[in-house]
């Protein structure tokens, strides 16, 4: 009996490595072959090397940038900068997840409290499912301290309170994780290094979550930036109108900060991955705003050398029509069809797809700005960031922006020209752009 029983187990463990190919390393098995679609609105970025850097003198004496050669890897990049209607989504997503938030507490039909198999959900999930009956009255009652206060109403209309409409967010510090002082110790078997939070706080590392940070922000655009932003100047309509009138849908969106844009490439990527879960596939992709280098890699459409994104050293065509959307005279906005922005996508494209990556606005980068960050930065995907705490003085909150905008001379449309802004300002002529890092590397 026990001969049998020796025979079963050893025949039970040959049929076990029977796919192991006898013993040869083959690795895992049954691992699907990964393809990348090409995501919607977006253009593929090859990797390539670039000289880094101005293409023409310093005509503003900025001595902030020298020429370099760096390498840049393969990229998804928007095709246009972030329009009204697009940022908008992410808006009425976080005003939707209010009123469910809020709905949840207090009517059953608006929470998942239990899986499939009956077990208990702590905390309970939105069911994003039932639909909001603005004719229900308890749910208006229930709603009713997301509008308005009535003494704050105009001409008595009942509009949402966006001082309300607040996201909160989450994101992994793989910077500080990757500090070897900060790794796990696998011989005490824990953790011995510290952190700084995003309020500047010490904090001793207890387990993964450390490395975790939360933030909360207004998502609502600062629409009094095209008031803010210029003196003795009517610009109210534009405060009123820009974005939320549907004629200015396809325009890009302006008066969102850095913080603001950064929070949106992180919602866009939860909002995706989300949907690829319900799929059954596994989510990898990760949105965020390009760095310096990435920008100017994709501006130049792989035409080295040149001063703008076409090539050339002019901002006219043989025809004589100006190619970008800037400001091309002394006050004359106008020349080149438009006074202030465009709608995204009015001039032609770069030899690479992307659309305005001069003119019309300016563009967010998650670089952050230092006059002699080319020095010591990397020569492969060149970056520096630095994550500003509220407390910091102004010098250290600057991002870099690039592109230049409706209202910049052609300086700032070259492809190589650098500038900043603080990364808790909204302007009216600053927009941004998402990108998405390829998978693997391309040819």
């Amino acid at each position: 009996m026990k001969k049998i029983l020796y025979l079963a187990v050893i025949a039970a463990f040959i049929a076990s490595c029977g796919k192991s190919d006898n013993g040869e390393l083959v690795g895992v098995s049954g691992r699907k072959a990964y393809f990348e679609p090409e995501p919607y609105g977006m253009v593929f970025i090859k990797q390539g090397s670039f000289n880094m850097g101005p293409s023409d003198q310093d005509v503003a004496w900025a001595q902030n940038s020298l020429s370099r050669t760096v390498t840049i890897q393969a990229f998804w990049m928007d095709d246009s900068e972030i329009t009204n209607n697009e940022y908008r989504q992410f808006v009425y997503w976080v005003r939707d997840s209010i009123m469910r938030r809020m709905l949840a507490a207090q009517i059953e039909d608006f929470a998942i409290a239990e899986d499939e198999l009956g077990n208990p959900i702590d905390p309970p999930l939105l069911n994003w499912e039932t639909e909001i009956d603005p004719q229900d009255e308890e749910q208006n009652n229930i709603l009713n301290e997301l509008y308005l206060a009535k003494e704050e109403r105009f001409y008595f209309r009942k509009e949402i309170d966006t001082r309300k409409l607040m996201y909160e967010y989450y994101w992994v510090d793989l910077k500080q994780a990757a500090n070897k002082a900060n790794r796990y110790n696998f011989e005490t078997k824990q953790y011995e290094g510290a952190v700084y939070n995003n309020r500047g706080e010490r904090v001793e590392i207890v387990n993964r979550s450390s490395f975790v940070f939360r933030d909360v922000i207004n998502v609502y655009p600062d629409t009094l930036c095209w008031v803010a932003d210029f003196t003795y100047s009517y610009n109210e309509p534009m405060a009123t109108m820009y974005f939320w009138h549907p004629a200015y849908d396809n325009y890009p969106v302006v008066g969102v900060s850095w913080k603001q844009a950064s929070a949106f490439c992180i919602w866009r990527t939860q909002y995706l991955n989300t949907h690829l879960t319900r799929q059954g596939q596994t989510f990898v992709h990760d949105y965020r705003l390009p760095s310096e280098a990435e920008w100017e890699y994709a501006a130049r459409g792989g035409l080295d050398l040149s001063m703008y994104p076409w090539g050339g050293y002019y901002t006219r065509n043989n025809e004589g029509c100006f190619l970008a959307n800037f400001k091309p005279l002394r006050g004359n906005y106008t020349d080149d069809g438009y006074a202030t922005t465009c709608k995204v996508g009015s001039f032609e494209a770069n030899e690479y797809g992307l659309y305005d990556m001069a003119g019309n606005v300016a563009e967010w980068t998650s670089s952050a700005y230092d006059e002699s960050a080319y020095i010591y930065t990397h020569d492969l995907n060149p970056d520096y960031k630095y994550n500003a705490l509220p407390d910091d003085p102004p010098v250290l909150k600057r991002k870099v922006v690039r592109g230049g905008s409706w209202k910049d001379i052609a300086y700032y449309l070259q492809v190589g020209t650098r500038s900043y802004e603080y990364q808790d300002t909204a302007k009216s002529y600053i927009g941004f752009r998402c990108v998405r890092s390829y998978l693997g590397n391309s040819e």
